[in-house]
């Protein structure tokens, strides 16, 4: 190609400075709209490769960047914003709706990956919100019955990121979890609203599998499944000032399904407020458990339950199908557990539930005022468990 003149490459330039060639200056940050890039976000066309495109040009910019979804709805079926990315810091600002297609068999595991990125924030204004137009896709899942199930696709996968900060956004009927953390380093979700019926089939609201420093605050979970489940392989899981309802509660498991999985370690659950949910605070493991794995070190305190079905439970024996062929104990080890200052009513008798398979270590209850909704008292439950009693107990203690 011929070599552009002096004069014209250095006007070319100065205007690619001042409009960054799609992008808009403010200050040391640079913001791309992905209506430059042909997103139309009426509801109807199909915006995926827009804001893919969109993401790709942001991507490769440097310094802290922004990469702007204005009011709209935009329609779109599955969507990966991968990095490595130059920016020293990507900030994803959903303005409006991203509302996922229907058809099944556009999809993989997922809807809209987030991978690879270090400095990414996720963040939503103005009711921004992920739609994952679940309905019609739940009659279609068959994991709470079938062992070899097709897995639906997930709304919002982040995997292999780095100091990550989603905030401020709404996720609504998801197809299978809403948001689900795969082998992520520091991350933090703060304000999020996520919302599903509660008879919409495995709708987690937040999956975390393979992280180290998670942080979830100031969040309000509704789902036909587990308000936040905490799976294999994590360790520092801090949880604070979440509420839930309806669904099963939050959990950590389940666990010890699988070859080779991870410990579970660190995880402190404070401020929680459970209502209507099928569990309150659980840890749960699969009997059969083909390796041994480690789940230590939790503190669940200061929790309020409101007519919860179980709102203490250990539970070895898990297994949500007909046909369990309990052979053998789980291959989890569970010790140095603690339920503090836990008060409010449990909608069954047995409001404390510790059945563990070998014996469960270190588990201490300490402060527990847990009342029967009905007629007559709560109990408790035990079998392995050597437990710890502290202070007030309601229901009284294994005996």
């Amino acid at each position: 190609m011929e070599a552009r003149p002096p004069v014209l490459a250095i006007v070319v330039v100065a205007l690619c400075v001042v409009s960054i060639c799609g992008g808009v200056a403010h200050g040391a940050a640079v913001t791309y709209n992905v209506k430059n890039y042909g997103a139309k976000g009426n509801g109807a066309t199909d915006d995926t490769k827009a804001l893919m495109a969109a993401w790709k040009v942001a991507c490769a910019a440097a310094g802290a960047v922004t990469l702007q979804v204005p009011a709209g709805v935009y329609y779109m079926g599955p969507a990966q914003f991968h990095g490595p990315c130059k920016a020293s810091s990507l900030t994803f600002l959903l303005q409006g709706t991203l509302k996922a297609a229907t058809d099944l068999s556009r999809f993989g595991n997922d809807w809209i990956e987030f991978g690879w990125v270090k400095g990414l924030i996720v963040a939503g204004q103005n009711g921004a919100a992920f739609d994952g137009q679940g309905a019609a896709s739940w009659p279609f899942n068959k994991c709470p019955i079938r062992k070899d199930c097709k897995v639906l696709p997930t709304s919002v996968l982040f995997v292999n990121n780095e100091n990550t900060v989603v905030k401020d956004i709404s996720s609504v009927n998801s197809k299978f979890f809403h948001f689900a953390l795969l082998q992520n380093k520091n991350t933090q979700m703060i304000n999020l609203r996520i919302n599903a019926p509660g008879n919409s089939p495995n709708t987690d609201g937040v999956h975390i599998e393979r992280c180290s420093g998670v942080t979830i605050v100031d969040t309000k979970i509704s789902t036909g499944d587990d308000c936040i489940s905490i799976g294999q392989g994590n360790d520092n899981i801090d949880i604070q000032r979440v509420t839930c309802g309806p669904g099963h509660g939050m959990s950590v498991g389940s666990l010890g399904r699988y070859v080779g999985e991870g410990d579970v370690t660190r995880v402190h659950v404070k401020d929680m407020t459970f209502d209507g949910t099928m569990n309150g605070v659980r840890i749960k493991t699969w009997e059969n458990s083909p390796t041994k794995s480690l789940a230590a070190h939790m503190v669940f305190e200061s929790l309020v339950m409101k007519d919860v079905q179980n709102p203490v439970i250990i539970d070895q024996k898990y297994c949500p199908y007909y046909n369990c062929e309990h052979k053998y104990v789980s291959g989890v080890t569970i010790k140095n557990v603690t339920f503090k200052n836990i008060k409010g009513t449990s909608s069954l008798p047995v409001a404390v539930l510790l059945r563990c398979g070998m014996p469960c270590l270190g588990v201490v209850l300490q402060d527990l005022d847990l009342k029967f909704k009905g007629a007559g008292t709560t109990s408790s439950k035990c079998e392995n468990a050597k437990a710890k009693y502290v202070g007030y107990m309601y229901p009284k203690p294994c005996v």
